[in-house]
């Protein structure tokens, strides 16, 4: 979906499609048809953004032979999808019964991941609309904290500013610029925006920002604005902004609170958990779980945790959604005289991992679900002042 800024600029709005398993390119394919296309229709549009998530061994296929690229665009085009961001965070399993801490790996320590991003640039400029030649890859904020050493953040660094070149050498080569956004979230070395300062600002190349994700940015109880002016002040580009909610509790003492919260303790994803104490001073646990048990966690002070809620639902109380902070980190990034970014994308991959009786029962009614969020999101920029185009 694209919308008109009153500047004149063009901001794309798309779907997150790692909320669709798929580790293959024919299982991407099969995306396309069975998710993506549906979507479009329920929101009676021509054409729909639609965020890819490539694994390993798609992303591989599609990089290494030409005639494969060539059918993934026709496909786009036939079932009237563009594409024009891509998130590169997970590298493969993102639909395994167990996700948790394998979706840091490998990190920006690791060759791999070097590798693998290279490859998604290369592939996003054969996927770009022929009116288009800016992309967007979103990917890990360097790795997990407690892998982390000063020998794997040199690596880290070294490898950012390798990816930089091979950028700058692609957009040369192909005439589309592409770039790559560290993805803040909680219990990573690049946990917050501010953490995302001092290596963004080492490496110092336009095409290497952040990616902001708004449940990770709440989870954290950053402040919108304060952390988007910091950003800009320091030239740090917002590549993209995924726009989600975190799971609020503002009185986790209550026994129906803890009750409630319970039920958003899953098995497959990690489920980080934040609170501020009386201090100011941020807490934190790795997994909701160990929230809820103990005293891990000050309970004077309301709780985030990393689960991405249906932007449209709510849960029910005693427990609610941060999509306000979602509505104003959009008035900073879009809501000002000129955007911040260009690229949104709504990412609520946690659908499966609801609480049974809040899952969708079947393809349907998810594409009315994600329908449902892309029609929220339409309306709070339009209320912006954006204007929806064609």
């Amino acid at each position: 979906m694209r919308f008109r800024h009153p500047d004149g600029t063009t901001v794309h709005l798309a779907y997150c499609t790692n909320v669709h398993p798929a580790e293959t390119l024919d299982g991407v394919l099969a995306q396309l048809r069975d998710h993506c296309e549906p979507v479009r229709r329920r929101l009676g549009r021509d054409r729909l953004g639609i965020g890819l998530w490539l694994a390993k061994d798609a992303a591989h296929a599609l990089d290494t032979d030409p005639a494969a690229l060539r059918g993934l665009r026709a496909a786009l085009d036939r079932r009237g999808l563009e594409v024009v961001t891509l998130n590169g965070f997970p590298y493969e399993g993102f639909g395994a019964e167990q996700v948790k801490y394998r979706v840091y790996r490998p990190d920006w320590a690791d060759p791999e991941r070097l590798e693998h991003t290279t490859a998604l640039a290369r592939v996003l400029t054969g996927l770009l609309p022929d009116d288009l030649t800016e992309g967007s890859v979103s990917t890990l904020p360097l790795g997990w904290r407690t892998t982390w050493t000063d020998a794997r953040a040199d690596t880290a660094h070294a490898a950012l500013l390798t990816l930089a070149e091979r950028l700058d050498a692609l957009a040369d080569l192909t005439g589309r610029s592409v770039r790559v956004g560290l993805e803040p979230e909680p219990g990573c070395i690049v946990e917050t925006t501010g953490d995302a300062l001092a290596p963004l600002t080492a490496v110092g190349h336009p095409r290497i920002g952040v990616c902001v994700d708004t449940c990770h940015l709440a989870t954290s109880f950053e402040d919108p604005h304060t952390a988007l002016d910091a950003l800009a002040a320091a030239r740090v580009p917002v590549v993209k902004s995924q726009l989600s909610a975190a799971l609020h509790a503002e009185h986790p003492r209550l026994p129906a609170v803890r009750e409630a919260l319970a039920a958003f303790d899953e098995p497959r994803f990690l489920h980080q958990t934040r609170t501020v104490g009386d201090t100011g001073r941020l807490h934190g646990t790795d997994d909701l779980d160990q929230a809820l048990t103990g005293d891990a966690l000050p309970d004077t002070s309301p709780w985030r945790a990393h689960f991405h809620v249906p932007l449209h639902a709510a849960p029910a109380a005693p427990l609610t959604s941060t999509l306000p902070v979602l509505k104003d980190a959009l008035t900073r990034l879009v809501g000002g005289p000129h955007p911040l970014t260009r690229h949104l994308e709504v990412e609520t991959y946690t659908w499966q991992a609801l609480p049974p009786a809040l899952r969708p029962r079947g393809r349907a009614q998810l594409a009315d679900g994600i329908a449902a969020e892309l029609a929220l999101a339409r309306d709070l920029l339009t209320d912006l002042g954006l204007k929806e185009l064609p």
